[in-house]
């Protein structure tokens, strides 16, 4: 029953996932969701949960623009029945020019709209190249409540939430498209959220979608916050959830949220490897890929690629290939066994060696006066690449490359050979990360997890020294750093952006850091021939991080 000035209200929090384009699969899910907010007066949605978040150049397309207004307005037409308003996310277009908007549904009608004011151009963000900034927003009077609806990035600015207290909010709904990156709850709680309410005291509902879209991976964690600065609801991270939040206005005129359940959020590292499942099952499941399938070398990037896919689409799903060539060992030959054992996975053998002889042969005479060097260890790596390629073309399984960001930093990895493939999972973990991932996976299991509740791989496999065995008694190390020093270096240089100079004060030997340098900038060109892979840090490659190719620069 609709009240002219409530004193109570039910808002029903929606955290749930959204398919980029599929205006009316969004829509539908929102319906489904509205009808288990059974009596709630209103009903949330994250950012832009009509059309997709990020929908990047696609929402351009006039066409879709169109039909986001024509289920906006079926979404509207639905609240006749008397149920929950809904606050929807959506595109608004006002003589061409589009607007991130939010949209109040009630009583079969659009009864407001608002427009996100600060559109993020950094890092993942390029909206101010699709919409135009909106004023400051004024609070929407919903049943007799003034609610504030900072979109987004819009939380993040004292003025845009100071702006809504000076025009009499009373209640702060936040809808977010926040991707995940590692320690990112600290800073939307403690950081971000928590100085709204203390500079204006109202209470803060954040709202945060899930689920994988391309490179990014969303974690949802969405939470109430009070006036007071409790926290008083925290949603889970990872998956799908609907919470129900009950409001009271009290005697001194503010309103305040009844407490309820406080969900623990994973630790570190527990909520990279849930970044990773999320972002490679969405990715595989809505492009329609009936599974992936990967090289399982017996070390340890590709026993954690292999373990990330199981847990993501299931044992049934992933399909593995060993590829030995006579620089294969014994050990490396166990370890991928007994890896696709545990886990549960089909293994097929294909040896190189017919083909590493034929391209021998063929290429003898144009390299008669050369002696062999690092073109033949390449050949090895295309060759795997060729032959996984091929599996993927006949079956229809989608490769996934198993190279790491370390690797991926100092061009340590073949361009149309290890490289090839169309996903990702550790593009953007750093060599130690993928060993506190491997241990922490061999002793636990992720709550989405869809694979053995037991260890994952062969303890050696973390053991042991990291080889490419594309040579005799090939290490890592005989041409890096150890990844102890070699990770804090590039952490530097590409996530803090920081000099050589800078890193030799932290105490790295100047050669090093120097040679690193020059290493990371003569990559690009490999990075951006790189599939895509899901975001866990602050500047993934591709996405935040976009230098030039053709770069001269060095702080050496």
């Amino acid at each position: 029953m609709t009240q002219s000035f409530s004193t109570a209200l039910t808002i029903a929090l929606a955290q749930t996932t959204q398919a980029v384009g599929d205006l009316a699969g969004n829509a539908d899910a929102m319906l489904r969701w509205r009808e288990k907010a059974g009596q709630a007066d209103l009903i949330v949605f994250p950012e832009l949960q009509l059309i997709g978040y990020p929908p990047e150049d696609l929402v351009l397309k006039p066409a879709l623009v169109e039909r986001a207004g024509q289920e906006l307005l079926r979404l509207a037409d639905a609240t006749k029945d008397g149920g929950p308003a809904m606050l929807v996310g959506t595109v608004i277009a006002n003589r061409g020019i589009l607007f991130n908007a939010v949209a109040l549904l009630d009583e079969g009608e659009i009864k407001a709209v608002r427009l996100k004011r600060e559109l993020p151009n950094y890092g993942t963000f390029d909206e101010k190249r699709l919409f135009a900034p909106g004023p400051l927003p004024d609070p929407i009077d919903f049943r007799g409540v003034k609610i504030g609806v900072p979109i987004c990035e819009d939380i993040w600015y004292p003025f845009v939430c100071a702006h809504l207290a000076s025009q009499g909010a009373e209640i702060l709904l936040t809808p977010n498209g926040s991707p995940y990156e590692i320690d990112k709850d600290e800073r939307r709680i403690a950081q971000v959220c928590a100085a709204r309410v203390r500079e204006t005291g109202l209470p803060v509902a954040y709202l945060n979608r899930i689920g994988g879209q391309d490179e990014l991976a969303f974690d949802g964690a969405s939470f109430v916050m009070n006036g007071d600065g409790v926290l008083v609801h925290q949603l889970a991270d990872w998956r799908e959830e609907l919470r129900l939040t009950h409001w009271e206005k009290q005697e001194d005129g503010r309103w305040r949220c009844t407490p309820g359940a406080l969900a623990p959020l994973a630790p570190y590292p527990e909520d990279v490897y849930s970044a990773m499942v999320v972002g490679l099952r969405d990715y595989v499941e809505r492009n329609r890929f009936p599974g992936v399938v990967l090289g399982l070398s017996g070390g340890i990037d590709s026993a954690l690629s292999a373990a990330v896919a199981v847990d993501a689409l299931g044992a049934d799903k992933v399909w593995c290939v060993m590829m030995p060539s006579r620089f294969t060992s014994e050990e490396s030959l166990e370890d991928a066994e007994a890896c696709a054992r545990m886990l549960g996975v089909r293994l097929d053998t294909v040896a190189i060696e017919p083909a590493v002889g034929a391209f021998d042969t063929m290429l003898a005479e144009i390299f008669t006066e050369r002696g062999r060097d690092i073109t033949e260890e390449n050949i090895q790596s295309r060759i795997r690449g060729v032959t996984l390629m091929a599996i993927s073309n006949k079956f229809g399984h989608m490769l996934l490359t198993t190279g790491n960001k370390s690797e991926m930093s100092v061009g340590y990895a073949t361009i149309y050979g290890d490289m090839a493939g169309g996903y990702s999972v550790l593009k953007d973990a750093y060599k130690t990360t993928v060993f506190d991932l491997s241990r922490w996976r061999n002793e636990a299991k992720p709550a989405l997890g869809l694979g053995p509740d037991g260890p994952v791989m062969p303890e050696r496999v973390i053991t042991k020294p990291p080889t490419a065995e594309l040579r005799e008694n090939q290490k890592d190390e005989d041409s890096l750093p150890p990844y102890e020093v070699l990770d804090p270096i590039l952490h530097g240089l590409v996530e803090s952006e920081l000099s050589v100079d800078e890193l030799v004060a932290r105490g790295f030997e100047r050669d090093v850091v120097a040679r690193i340098e020059r290493l990371l900038y003569i990559a690009e060109y490999k990075r951006r021939q790189s599939p895509p892979g899901v975001k866990l840090g602050s500047r993934n490659f591709g996405r935040d991080r976009r230098y030039p190719i053709t770069n001269a620069f060095r702080t050496s």
